[in-house]
């Protein structure tokens, strides 16, 4: 009797092996900010202060002030939204202590440098610097070129590029550039592109078509200005080898080699985010358990409509 619990136990305890829990790591992108963001963090945790205020002195202004006490109009300038949403990201990570453990880390567009800093890849300063760079590059492209984004819903990936496809021509282009989760893609290109697509497809079948509050087409060819402005500032930045592997969006893939880190980065801007398929690579290759840093709850939306079976969530 004695031998058969013990047996009986050991089973158990190969079992509760077989299911410890792989944790994940996700950043969110641009859209998640709201004003009071990283308040409660910078009042209660001393790490988060000494973080916050470096960054006030890094970027020449003060960017709290905004975060905390600003108008969302304030909040919605390129410049303050994505150092913005980095920080509070990145600090919330690092606020966790010995509970930021992860296998594995990802980020959706600008998530992916909030991924790389926290992952050790990038220190705080050169991944805020970073940020700053990006957000200034990419609101001088929007600039250049009257430009947008749509979200389409309910059609199938395939039937959406070649609607793209036929649509694009030299100086009107539309693209791919969000593949978001199975039945929701981001499009982004010029105006009057953008609307014949959304028109397109409604026609054939599409849930909706709807048109995005951004400023710009981004992940898209007419970010090339900003890619090459940014390319210079990544360039001269120093890249380490990560704590953990870094799923990227240009590829889903993990990535953990500098050289390789730092190329995606610099083809990031221009290149589609590839998000579910970094989210399904992250469950084949182990992943059960997804932490969203940082403001909103976009991303555990779209973690649980790629894979119902994994556990997606805020910082607990």
């Amino acid at each position: 009797m004695k031998q058969a619990r013990n047996i009986k136990d050991k089973r158990k305890n190969i079992f509760n092996i077989k299911k410890k829990i792989m944790k994940a790591f996700v950043f969110p992108g641009q859209g998640a900010q709201f004003v009071g963001m990283g308040k409660d963090l910078y009042d209660n945790n001393p790490l988060a202060k000494e973080l916050f205020d470096k960054a006030n002195e890094i970027l020449g202004y003060s960017i709290t002030d905004i975060m905390f006490n600003g108008t969302d109009e304030e909040l919605k300038q390129t410049k303050v939204t994505q150092p913005a949403v980095f920080l509070h990201s990145v600090i919330s990570a690092l606020c966790m202590g010995d509970d930021f453990k992860p296998a594995m880390v990802a980020g959706h567009s600008l998530g992916e440098f909030s991924a790389l800093t926290a992952a050790g890849a990038l220190t705080f300063e050169d991944g805020l610097r970073l940020v700053y760079a990006r957000a200034m590059a990419m609101q001088k492209a929007c600039e250049a070129a009257p430009s947008t984004m749509a979200a389409i819903v309910g059609m199938a990936d395939d039937k959406i590029e070649e609607v793209c496809k036929e649509i694009s021509k030299p100086g009107c282009v539309v693209v791919p550039a969000n593949y978001n989760c199975p039945g929701q893609l981001v499009i982004s290109g010029n105006i009057e592109a953008i609307q014949e697509a959304c028109e397109k497809l409604k026609a054939a079948g599409a849930k909706r078509a709807l048109p995005l509050k951004v400023g710009g087409a981004f992940h898209s060819p007419l970010m090339q200005p900003a890619k090459d402005e940014l390319e210079a500032a990544i360039e001269k930045t120093e890249i380490h080898a990560p704590k953990c592997p870094v799923y990227q969006n240009v590829d889903g893939k993990p990535h953990t080699e500098p050289a390789e880190i730092k190329k995606n980065l610099i083809a990031q801007l221009t290149s589609s985010v590839r998000w579910t398929q970094c989210v399904q690579n992250m469950i084949a290759d182990g992943a059960d358990d997804f932490t969203e840093c940082g403001p909103g709850k976009a991303l555990q939306g779209m973690i649980g409509r790629i894979d119902k079976t994994v556990s997606a969530h805020g910082i607990m």
